[in-house]
């Protein structure tokens, strides 16, 4: 019994990190507004004419991210290594969804369920299997579960003005 405690422990804490480095940029920008929002593209475009990433991808963002996951990592007792690349992943994924849906032609901050949720919960979440020497299927079901309340809680945060947009 003990070990399942401790698995779930562990699920928890981990889906929590995830939640917390997903959640810095949102909280970031609500706090801070437009201060030191610079684009992590530059304004730049793609050779289709379309921004890179778009101007809701920041540095502000990408370090809030990176806080808040070594400083969860470090709580958590993860260590800050563990936390710095946890929250790249994050970052990383996040923007790889961002770059993948300027080419589809979406709007930045436009809702894609699934695309906007599973690269940067299901980047960190393999690390995190792999590095914590955790079955494979870890890393998918914490995706998941990132996926899960990411849509549970996005339109309370939007009610509450912390989001700019309810998904």
């Amino acid at each position: 019994m003990a070990s399942v405690r401790g698995m779930a422990e562990t699920f928890i804490t981990l889906l929590f990190m995830l939640v917390a480095s997903n959640a810095g940029p949102v909280l970031a920008t609500w706090l801070l507004q437009s201060r030191w929002s610079r684009p992590v593209d530059l304004g730049r475009q793609y050779r289709d004419q379309r921004p890179i990433l778009g101007p809701t991808k920041t540095w502000r963002g990408v370090i809030a991210a990176l806080v808040c996951a070594c400083a969860f990592a470090v709580l958590l007792g993860y260590g800050f290594e563990f936390g710095a690349v946890f929250g790249l992943l994050v970052v990383a994924g996040d923007l790889l969804s961002s770059f993948i849906k300027r080419r589809m032609a979406m709007a930045p901050s436009s809702r894609c369920l699934g695309l906007d949720q599973l690269p940067e919960s299901l980047f960190p979440s393999v690390y995190a299997a792999a590095v914590l020497e955790l079955a494979w299927w870890w890393a998918p079901l914490l995706a998941l579960a990132f996926v899960l309340v990411d849509v549970l809680v996005s339109r309370p945060l939007y009610l509450l003005k912390i989001r700019n947009r309810p998904h």
